[in-house]
């Protein structure tokens, strides 16, 4: 199958990379020059626009920063929409609000392409590992029919119902994930602060009642776990200023059915402060630098 990828971000190229593993063909597009030339280096045909990319394409998938990034890549005159064939299934897997893919599956069902929404769960490591987790939301028959291609970068492909839903799969998660991480960080902090050992209490709490992804696999104090973020400097995981703007898209979708998120909105409020800090592009579980910072000072 020839497949349109846009949007080649830490997340979308690793995505592409292995739909060329999986032997199908691939044409690109995306801003940045440098990731065309490596997506270029690596099999792909590079295009100079979305419109060019979705022209010969049997499927296409975005994977882009952010909902404008998402309306123009589809409306624009030299986007998806004006250049894609009738028929031809659309997959959008970036994370946006609910009300904007179902805009925009509607603008596609005019010219006769079926969309869905299909986030991931599994971050950078996922993305290169081929392990990412697909919510999708699309018709019965529409996820049967896209199924096979996304099982080429993920693990575990969830149907969550019509489209739309996977959105509401992922910002949910990701709501559960910030507040989470928060109160991870409190918690480590403190018991180190009364005299615990840090791994000790790691050990206690991963196999205790407060387990959780954020304790287990991605503990945010340093040294606890090799792998996580924390004992690199933060570096190289999911930045805060995606986790604020996720918690942002949960707060909106939350106001517009009068939903009260107590908890979320004060996450919110402390990744907000985190990023302007100047930490926004560390991993969210940087977090605990807020912590940790008040422990040094005192």
């Amino acid at each position: 199958m020839h497949i349109a990828f846009i949007g080649l971000g830490n997340m979308g190229a690793p995505m592409a990379r292995n739909l060329l593993k999986a032997g199908h063909g691939l044409t690109v597009f995306d801003l940045n020059p440098a990731a065309l030339a490596s997506l270029r280096a690596d099999g792909a045909t590079v295009a100079q626009s979305a419109r060019e990319a979705a022209a010969t394409a049997d499927f296409v998938i975005t994977m882009l920063p952010a909902a404008a990034h998402v309306r123009a890549a589809y409306l624009d005159q030299d986007g998806v929409l004006a250049g894609v064939r009738p028929g031809v299934p659309l997959v959008d897997s970036s994370t946006i609000d609910p009300a904007t893919i179902r805009a925009l599956a509607v603008e596609a069902g005019k010219r006769g392409n079926p969309m869905a929404d299909a986030p991931v769960s599994g971050g950078t490591g996922g993305a290169q590992a081929g392990t990412l987790t697909f919510m999708v939301g699309a018709p019965p028959d529409l996820f049967e029919r896209i199924r096979p291609v996304l099982a080429g970068m993920g693990r575990n492909v969830v149907s969550c119902g019509d489209t739309g839903t996977g959105q509401v799969a992922k910002i949910c998660n990701n709501l559960i994930l910030g507040i989470s991480m928060i109160g991870v960080s409190e918690a480590m902090a403190l018991g180190v602060r009364l005299g615990i050992d840090a791994n000790v209490l790691a050990g206690i709490v991963n196999t205790s009642t407060g387990r959780c992804w954020a304790a287990d696999t991605c503990n945010p104090y340093p040294g606890v776990i090799e792998t996580a973020p924390a004992s690199r400097g933060y570096t190289g995981g999911f930045g805060a200023d995606l986790m604020l703007k996720d918690l942002g898209l949960a707060a909106d979708a939350a106001r517009g059915v009068r939903q009260p998120l107590f908890l979320g909105a004060l996450a919110q409020q402390v990744y907000q402060a985190m990023s302007q800090a100047g930490d926004g592009q560390l991993d969210f579980s940087g977090v605990i630098r807020r912590y940790l910072d008040t422990e040094r000072a005192a």
